[in-house]
């Protein structure tokens, strides 16, 4: 069961959410503007946010923005089927999944699952390591927490999570499609724009220079790697 806030302007659309997600065991609050969302998520702290993008006042965009920079509450966010600008754009203010209209239930309920099991960030079962250090950036896999010249880096789940896969072998390339198996527990390879957009919020965070990437690089024509150049 998590506690999960849904944002959604169109009072049929938002009550319909919540009876199912009510019906799937979470626990739900709701919020008809970005600005009431914010508040909600201030006072409850919720597990999870589920955002429609299309919002009056505050949009969409903003409100995800003010609500990754108040923390790491996972954000999923609802854009219309064919929007791709929008499922860009959303990902680049900081959501970490995304979800089309009409939604289906269940496919949300997936989405939500699936997301906060990133949130514990590593795999669960293996030996704890100890802090790896990579020039001025250390990962502590057990603690999960990285730090770079010293100074916390602040991740969300889904980045954090990439960081993780990524920095396992260093060295080994790794397609889109297998990032999103391993980070977003899904493959569709229309997706491949979740992957892009999180490297690039990642690498926002961790690189002194993100235009020139030390740590996460891109091979061009097959994916990422960790490593340092």
């Amino acid at each position: 069961m998590a506690e999960v806030l849904v944002v959604e302007d169109d009072a049929a659309v938002r009550e319909g959410l919540q009876l199912a997600l009510r019906r799937q065991g979470h626990v739900v609050h709701t919020a008809e503007s970005g600005e009431r969302g914010i508040e909600v998520l201030v006072h409850h702290r919720p597990d999870l946010v589920v955002l429609d993008l299309m919002l009056p006042g505050m949009d969409g965009f903003e409100t995800c923005r003010r609500m990754r920079a108040a923390g790491p509450v996972p954000i999923i966010m609802l854009t219309a089927r064919s929007d791709d600008f929008d499922v860009v754009a959303g990902l680049e203010a900081g959501a970490d999944d995304y979800v089309a209209k009409p939604v289906e239930p269940r496919v949300l309920d997936a989405r939500i699952r699936a997301v906060l099991r990133r949130a514990a960030a590593d795999r669960p079962g293996e030996p704890a390591a100890a802090e790896e250090r990579h020039g001025d950036l250390v990962i502590d896999r057990a603690g999960l927490e990285v730090t770079k010249h010293g100074t916390p880096v602040s991740l969300t789940p889904t980045e954090l999570k990439l960081l993780l896969e990524l920095s396992r072998t260093p060295g080994q390339v790794y397609s889109r499609q297998q990032i999103l198996s391993a980070v977003w527990d899904h493959d569709y390879l229309g997706d491949s724009r979740l992957v892009d957009a999180c490297v690039q919020r990642l690498r926002a965070k961790i690189e002194d220079v993100p235009a020139k990437p030390e740590y996460v690089q891109t091979v061009r024509g097959f994916g990422y790697r960790f490593g340092r150049s």
